[in-house]
């Protein structure tokens, strides 16, 4: 039974889970907390993927002090073996009292079967503590588990006439130096950057987390229908390029390669890459969340097959009047059934710009 104590260390558990927003991919950010007698007796949280899980960690730093103590943990304990072992069966070995899990583990490998691991040991078990919050913490890795597809997040700085760049293309810069520092922690917590060949051949964007120590640097991907991208591109100087195609060009093809890219060929029915299956390529990579820098043309695509999730919006204070570029092109809406409509989710001020965060709604 969920007592009110249990929130506290549930909360506390949580933001242990944080500490790992930017280095656990492909895994979840999971914390773990142990209480005996009122007083946490150790605590964890899964630093980076391939390393010891939360669990682990707060089992080693409460020594023989685990036995009989409370378990709070944001997701549920692993039931297999994987680089790791079972924390369930890590859990049971310590002779711990009770498991409180935030929510059940969506990877179907797990699925209820660590929970019920517990309860077969005659360990004491309660889920569903602060839930909502433990699957906004890992809401890449539920959407990739649940639906095979990534989260993606389309950032976009704009005027505050939702113009993105000027009829020219010129966009450096509309949003202030603090927003673009706050992209830098978006881009962070990403598996994937992805962008279109018409924003590298305009800005040459290297599309890296800068600026942040300790991070797992995002997977870059570029939709380039006829493989324009040059070899010298600064997106490139670094590893971890992919370049999904519709062409069918073997010298360009080799050419990008050499430099360093993986090149995926994704022809759609209308000749252009298949912006779904580019998903489902990084999904199947473990990419959690997407983050998608790029112009009209890719952010329109995505939003018209109903493939972007959430909009970060920099909304700088500024006209840039009608022949500038708009954030997405969705052609022309004829009713406004036709509408995409979102939910505000944070609204705040970041230097002189503001930064919105909204969710599309779905269905």
């Amino acid at each position: 039974m969920i007592e009110a104590a249990d929130s506290e260390w549930m909360a506390r558990a949580l933001q242990l889970a944080e500490r790992g927003l930017y280095t656990t991919a492909p895994n979840p950010r999971v914390g773990c907390v142990l209480v005996r007698d009122g007083a946490i007796v150790g605590e964890g949280w899964h630093e980076r993927a391939g390393e010891p899980h939360a669990e682990v960690h707060a089992l080693r730093a409460a020594g023989d002090a685990a036995r009989g103590a409370t378990a709070y943990v944001t997701l549920e304990p692993c039931s297999h073996h994987g680089l790791t072992p079972p924390c369930a069966d890590a859990l049971v070995e310590a002779r711990v009292a009770r498991v409180v899990a935030a929510m059940q583990d969506p990877n179907p490998q797990v699925a209820g079967r660590g929970l019920e691991k517990l309860r077969a040991a005659g360990v004491e078990v309660d889920s569903g503590l602060m839930e909502d919050a433990a699957r906004e913490l890992n809401i890449g890795f539920v959407a990739r588990m649940e639906r095979n597809l990534p989260w993606v997040r389309s950032k976009i700085g704009m005027s505050l006439d939702a113009r993105t760049a000027l009829a020219n293309g010129v966009s450096q810069w509309i949003t202030g130096d603090a927003a673009r520092q706050d992209v830098q922690h978006w881009r962070a917590r990403s598996c994937a950057v992805l962008t279109g060949i018409g924003t590298v051949l305009a800005d040459d964007p290297q599309l890296n987390v800068r600026g942040i120590e300790n991070v797992q640097q995002p997977l870059r991907a570029v939709v380039d229908n006829a493989l324009r991208l040059p070899p010298h591109a600064r997106l490139l100087q670094q590893p971890g390029v992919v370049i999904y195609t519709a062409a069918r060009d073997l010298q360009k093809a080799i050419a990008l390669e050499a430099a360093g890219a993986r090149v995926v060929e994704l022809p759609g029915a209308d000749g252009q890459v298949d912006v779904a299956a580019v998903l489902d390529d990084l999904a199947d990579q473990g990419c959690n969340e997407v983050l998608v820098e790029a112009g009209t043309k890719l952010n329109g695509s995505l939003l018209q097959a109903g493939l972007t999730d959430e909009l970060v919006l920099y909304v700088a204070p500024q006209l840039l009047g009608d022949m500038a570029r708009g954030i997405a092109r969705l052609g022309e809406l004829t009713s406004l059934e036709q509408r995409i409509e979102l939910e505000w989710k944070d609204v705040r001020q970041v230097g002189r710009d503001l930064r919105i965060v909204a969710r599309v709604r779905k269905g």
